[in-house]
């Protein structure tokens, strides 16, 4: 089981992947379009092109989850964009939380100990 914990570093792929990857194929992602090591322990999170697949890879230390989640209807509503040509930006456990059940993180209405500190 994947816990997701307010500590834990969330990276998100703004690029679309071919979902039909599995974990080497991810782990590759992670390593040569993302430039992250796959065995640090982020959670990594991937959508296919039409945005109805997401696919989350973590390693607890002992071997890699790898889960899918797939709308059986519908899109996701909301993918953040890239800055500045970076191919993942980071997300905090309940902004994934609200991703996950096809909502708009940045349109929620987190309690204020909740929300970002921009610096």
């Amino acid at each position: 089981m994947i816990q997701i914990t307010p500590q834990m570093l969330i990276y998100v792929a703004t690029v679309p992947i071919d979902c039909r990857k599995g974990i080497d194929g991810l782990t590759s992602c992670c390593k040569h379009v993302l430039s992250k090591d796959p065995f640090s322990g982020i959670l990594f999170l991937f959508r296919n092109r039409a945005l109805t697949c997401l696919k989350v890879l973590v390693y607890d230390g002992q071997g890699f989850w790898l889960c899918t989640k797939r709308l059986s209807k519908g899109r996701f509503s909301w993918w953040p964009t890239p800055e500045n040509d970076a191919t993942g930006v980071v997300l905090e456990a309940h902004e994934l939380q609200t991703l996950l059940w096809n909502g708009n993180p940045t349109r929620a209405d987190f309690s204020e100990r909740w929300k970002r500190i921009l610096v």
